[in-house]
């Protein structure tokens, strides 16, 4: 039982890391926020969007992690539902590393469209597809359980629990990048960002084969 809660709360605190290392990364968008808040020189500005940004990422979290909590129900196919899920992480991870160009329809949005902008970057680059092995490590059956559990009941359950690890994770990315934001924003200013740019692409996509592959390995061996 202790173990097993350990996990769980492991699987949780993992939800929240993604959060501030998809948070930190520029390519998620808190560039953009500081830089409307410049455009409309208004401080005001940089906290909507903020939000604009926020709200896309987490429809993403939920376009990618609603269609695996509806079939997690099929209990009798739940270790090879997450080893396709694994196998599919892995696979977006491969693909950034050999194609490492930026996605050319993220810049024909315009920029007062965020939460568009921040929904389409959020599934270009895989952010949604790196929650769903640690979501369907949360959402894993116990074998006792497999024989008395409702499939409704228990799709419900999946539901809710997709939806709260979209609205913690995203929480945790708005957490991060809003300080960045407000820190680059109010006293570094642009040319500082300019001259320390980080590029998190190769660490993003190795991220994404990492997160794949511990998803494989719990769903045989862990939790």
């Amino acid at each position: 039982m202790i173990s097993e809660l350990t996990s769980v709360t492991a699987l949780w605190g993992a939800v929240i890391f993604s959060g501030f290392y998809h948070g930190i990364n520029p390519g998620m968008g808190w560039p953009l926020a500081v830089s409307s808040a410049l455009m409309e020189r208004n401080h005001r500005a940089l906290p909507k969007a903020l939000l604009m940004l926020a709200f896309g990422h987490f429809l993403a979290m939920i376009a990618i992690l609603l269609p695996f909590s509806l079939m997690i129900f099929l209990v009798e196919w739940e270790l090879q539902i997450r080893l396709a899920a694994s196998a599919l992480v892995i696979a977006m991870g491969i693909y950034l590393l050999i194609n490492r160009r930026h996605p050319k329809f993220l810049a024909r949005v315009h920029p007062a469209r965020l939460a568009l902008w921040s929904f389409l970057a959020a599934m270009a680059h895989g952010a949604g597809l790196m929650l769903v092995p640690i979501y369907l490590g949360i959402c894993a059956i116990a074998p006792d359980d497999t024989g008395h559990l409702a499939a409704q009941a228990l799709m419900s359950s999946n539901v809710m629990t997709a939806f709260a690890v979209a609205a913690a994770h995203t929480l945790a990315m708005t957490l991060a990048g809003g300080i960045i934001a407000v820190v680059i924003y109010f006293w570094l200013g642009l040319k500082f960002l300019s001259r320390t740019w980080f590029n998190l692409d190769l660490v993003w996509a190795l991220s994404l084969i990492i997160v794949g592959l511990f998803g494989a390995y719990s769903a045989y061996y862990g939790h």
